[in-house]
C-alpha cells in the first residue's frame, strides 16, 4: 500500500506542476503579447518643439538605444524622477523667465542626475560647469564660495549659454548639442560636413548621443507609468520650504551661525552647498543669500 500511495502522490505532484508551468507560461505569453502591442517607442518626438526625424533610420535607432538603456537603468531613472520633484520647481521658472524651452530641464537630468555631481575633468554642480566657463557666465568660483553648486545661479548661467548658442546656431537642438560638444566644436563640424541640422551631422559619440539621451529621459519622465516607473507622491523627494537671509559680512564660524538659526552645520550645508569652507570670508561686503529650512528637520 505504501508503494502505491507514493506512486499516486508522485503522479499528483507531476500533474499539478504541469498545470502550474502551463499557467505560468500562458501568463508570460499574455504579458509578452501585451508588451508588444503597447510599444514603448513613441510615434513622434521633438526637442523644444523642433521635430526629431524618426523616419531617418539611424535617428530612430539612436533614440531606441537611449530609451532601452534608460528604461533598464532602473535605479538611476527612479532617482531622477524622485529628484525632479524637488529640482524642477526651481529650474522651470528660471527657464521660463529667460525664454528657454522647458525641455532644457531634461538636459540637467542627463548632465548630473539632478545632484551636485563632480566630474573627473573638474565640472561641478547640476549643470556641470567648468571653472572658467562658470566665471565667464558670472558665477563666483573659489575655495570658499562655488556658485556652480547654487541651483538658481547655475540655472541662470546655463540659460545665458543657451541663449548665446541659439543665437549662433539658430535651433534649440544645436544649442543643446553644443552644451556637450562646445560651440566651436559643433560649428567646425557643420562647416566641414556642410550641414546645418543636428540629425544630419556625424559628431563624436558623446555629442551624437547627447540630444537622444535628453529625448529619452523626457519621454520616460513625462510618461513614467508607461515605462513601469509608477511612484506614489509620498516617495518623491520634497522641496522643503525655506526662508532667505541676506548676509553682507564675513561669517567666522558656520557651525555657530547654523546653531543661531536653529539648525546645524550639516543642514546649513545641505541647503547652501555653494558654501565650500567652514567659514565665509567676505572682505568686499558682497551680498550673499542663504537659505534656512523652515521644516523637514
Amino acid at each position: 500500500m505504501r508503494v502505491i500511495e507514493k506512486i499516486c502522490l508522485m503522479t499528483a505532484l507531476i500533474f499539478v506542476s504541469g498545470l502550474l508551468i502551463f499557467a505560468t507560461t500562458d501568463e508570460s505569453k499574455k504579458k509578452l503579447v501585451k508588451a508588444e502591442s503597447e510599444s514603448y517607442f513613441p510615434t513622434t518626438a521633438n526637442f523644444a518643439g523642433e521635430q526629431t526625424p524618426l523616419k531617418i533610420s539611424d535617428v530612430k535607432e539612436r533614440l531606441d538605444r537611449e530609451l532601452i538603456v534608460n528604461i533598464n537603468l532602473h535605479a538611476s531613472t527612479i532617482l531622477a524622477i524622485k529628484r525632479a520633484n524637488r529640482a524642477f520647481p526651481i529650474i522651470e521658472p528660471i527657464l521660463k523667465k529667460n525664454g528657454i524651452p522647458d525641455d532644457f530641464k531634461y538636459l540637467a537630468v542627463i548632465e548630473s542626475g539632478l545632484v551636485n555631481a563632480v566630474s573627473g575633468a573638474g565640472a561641478r554642480g547640476v549643470w556641470q560647469f567648468m571653472p572658467e566657463t562658470a566665471k565667464e557666465r558670472g558665477m563666483e568660483v573659489n575655495d570658499g564660495v562655488d556658485e556652480r553648486y547654487d541651483l538658481e545661479k547655475s540655472t541662470q548661467a546655463a540659460c545665458s549659454y543657451f541663449l548665446s548658442a541659439k543665437a549662433k546656431f539658430g535651433t534649440w537642438t544645436l544649442a543643446a548639442a553644443s552644451y556637450n560638444g562646445g560651440m566651436g566644436g559643433v560649428n567646425k563640424q557643420m562647416e566641414i560636413q556642410k550641414e546645418t541640422n543636428y540629425y544630419d551631422l556625424l559628431l563624436t559619440e558623446e555629442t551624437s548621443r547627447y540630444v537622444f539621451r535628453i529625448l529619452a529621459l523626457k519621454e520616460i519622465m513625462k510618461n513614467p507609468d508607461k515605462f513601469g516607473f509608477t511612484l506614489p507622491n509620498e516617495e518623491l523627494y520634497a522641496l522643503l520650504p525655506t526662508k532667505k537671509i541676506e548676509i553682507d559680512s564675513s561669517i567666522t564660524d558656520l557651525a555657530d551661525f547654523a546653531k543661531a538659526q536653529g539648525i546645524n552645520y550639516k543642514i546649513l550645508k545641505i541647503h547652501n552647498p555653494w558654501l565650500r569652507d567652514k567659514k565665509l570670508d567676505n572682505p568686499t561686503n558682497k551680498k550673499y543669500t542663504l537659505e534656512i529650512p523652515l521644516s523637514g528637520y
